[in-house]
């Protein structure tokens, strides 16, 4: 096989395994689109609260920490103690259940049956008071996050790949980022969980229930702050799986939470209200953009990856509003 052949595949994965990442984020969004209608904007920025809860539990950072001090004139930091990386992410996890109740009782109880665009609003101060908090609960500074799993290229792919060009062409092996294959393999394993859930089990139909009509759902019994608090519980989970890989790839700064502007395209190609669809939409943004730059971009400057699945989305909504995977729209007069 020629090099520019194999240096073509190489830029597909890579932009497949951009591309699930790119899906963890827009798995949330779906999520609570099905049960609430709310498009919750808050989403990159639970990621970003997540990653930063996690860090704090693992290294044993005192919370409030710069406000204790600035208030009580000490000088503490951390604890004298670290936790591994396993537990540090089930108290997490039960500090998302926790934030999910919170959002219930203090947000979505006082704004069942409001217009769409009131709970958008809600989610937009939502996401700036947790982008806030997080900042004083924990400290703006970037931190290294490790989790166990492993980084860098693979060193066997590379190996494995360099024999594959034609005689005398000038090949290295294919770079693949091994995190990168073990957050597609947590993806997967995620939709299927998902889609299972949703389908198979009585809360998620009492979840898509709620979804088509809130107050149909209240009179045949279905609890629906049991099924917000539920729908943002497992969000939240989503939301910290993806803060952890965009963390352990990035590190946890506040710009992590503008991943959830790169899951908008991702929504409107998949579909906002389909599990699968985030994944096939998010496998197609990262593969086009990576694409797009290798072939197009040294043409028109390059940097085309900050803009490329802007435009894509763009042509779905005029061609195709409800996106690959989403419900129809029909309007009845």
């Amino acid at each position: 096989m020629s090099a520019d052949f194999l240096y073509t595949i190489e830029v597909i994965l890579n932009g497949l395994m951009a591309g699930v990442l790119y899906a963890l984020v827009a798995l949330g969004f779906v999520l609570i689109f099905k049960a609430s209608g709310i498009f919750n904007y808050a989403q990159g920025v639970m990621a970003l609260f997540a990653a930063l809860t996690l860090v704090g539990l693992q290294e044993g950072r005192v919370p409030f920490a710069h406000l204790i001090n600035a208030v009580f004139g000490t000088h503490v930091h951390n604890f004298e103690w670290t936790l591994p990386a396993l537990a540090a992410i089930i108290l997490t996890v039960f500090v998302m259940i926790l934030f999910a109740i919170c959002v219930e009782k203090l947000i979505l109880k006082h704004l069942v049956n409001q217009e769409p665009i009131i709970l958008f609003m809600a989610t937009i101060g939502l996401a700036y008071f947790m982008e806030g908090f997080g900042d004083l609960m924990w400290g703006s500074d970037v931190k290294k996050l490790n989790v166990g799993l492993p980084q860098g290229g693979s060193f066997w792919f590379e190996d494995l790949t360099i024999g594959w060009a034609a005689e005398g062409e000038k090949f290295y092996g294919m770079y693949v980022d091994v995190l990168d294959v073990w957050a597609a393999i947590i993806a997967v394993v995620l939709v299927l969980v998902l889609t299972i859930f949703s389908q198979y089990t009585k809360s998620g139909r009492a979840l898509r229930a709620v979804a088509d009509d809130h107050q149909a759902a209240l009179s045949v019994g279905i609890s629906l702050r049991m099924i917000w608090v539920l729908v943002w519980s497992i969000s939240g989970f989503v939301a910290l799986v993806a803060g952890m890989m965009w963390g352990a790839k990035s590190g946890v700064q506040f710009s992590l939470s503008l991943i959830a502007l790169k899951a908008l395209p991702v929504l409107m190609l998949g579909g906002f209200t389909s599990i699968p669809g985030a994944i096939v939409g998010g496998l197609i943004i990262g593969a086009g953009e990576k694409l797009f730059e290798f072939f197009v971009g040294g043409f028109i400057g390059g940097a085309t990856e900050n803009w490329f699945a802007y435009v894509l989305a763009l042509l779905f909504l005029v061609f195709r509003p409800q996106g690959l995977f989403g419900e129809k729209i029909i309007e009845r007069v």
